[in-house]
């Protein structure tokens, strides 16, 4: 099973794609956070570290499955030497597939995982800022319960949006038949327009894809890895490689 976020790529994407471009280093490094816990407990964190320096992502608790397989995975040391093995400038990294460690140049990769999937946790409150944390998956036709890959997961860098491609998008999303979100109608609140139209991001993703934390520290570093030359399967022709920690 080969887990890709864009196995099946929509329209919206195929006639974006050419317009991506990198939103731009040297901006703050710290963003607020995803979510809080209502009882008042601190949210959990991770550090990512790699050759270009550290990130920390803190990890939503409103999606509780993902963010517990998440830690479990880091506090065992999965994802200690595996590569960011598809990179596209302007999009995201993808990483935590185990086949990477050790990979020669030539190994076709994206296929690996811990030999489960984790159910969706899906949201429309969890959108694809830049510096999301989101679960890879495998596509509708494959996967129509929206199942997420075990360890494959992907940052978004994105890119700037204007109010009219962010408000096509937005019907687009609303149109669409979403088994998880039926009775729900998909709308952009003021604050997420000016958002992705400030920050960036990747919202043709939103209502898809399980979002489930935020990079809160390091986003530029995203920026570094995006911009690295890439190979055939847009893997990085010199590995991009990653060392996790729990920090909280």
């Amino acid at each position: 099973m080969k887990f890709k976020i864009l196995t099946q790529h929509t329209a919206l994407f195929v006639i974006s794609v050419a317009l991506f471009f990198t939103t731009g280093c040297g901006e703050s490094a710290t963003i607020n956070p995803i979510s809080a816990d209502a009882s008042g407990a601190l949210s959990r964190q991770v550090r990512i570290e790699t050759s270009f320096g550290d990130m920390v992502v803190e990890l939503s608790d409103s999606t509780p499955a993902h963010r517990d397989n998440f830690i479990e995975l880091v506090s065992t040391g999965f994802y200690d030497s595996l590569l960011f093995h598809r990179v596209i400038k302007g999009f995201m990294v993808q990483g935590g597939d185990p086949d990477s460690r050790g990979a020669s140049i030539s190994k076709r990769l994206g296929m690996g995982g811990p030999g489960y999937t984790v159910p969706a946790e899906i949201r429309t409150d969890h959108l694809h800022f830049k510096g999301a944390l989101s679960a890879a998956r495998q596509g509708d036709q494959a996967n129509p319960q929206r199942a997420s890959s075990g360890s494959q997961f992907y940052l978004v860098q994105g890119r700037t949006f204007n109010k009219s491609e962010m408000l096509n998008i937005e019907a687009r999303a609303s149109e669409a038949n979403d088994q998880f979100n039926q009775n729900e109608v998909f709308k952009y609140s003021d604050e997420d327009l000016s958002r992705y139209m400030e920050e960036g991001g990747a919202p043709f993703l939103d209502n898809q894809y399980t979002v489930f934390g935020q990079v809160i520290s390091g986003l530029d570093i995203i920026d570094s890895i995006a911009a690295v030359k890439t190979g055939a399967g847009d893997r990085p022709m010199k590995d991009v490689l990653m060392t996790m920690e729990v920090i909280r």
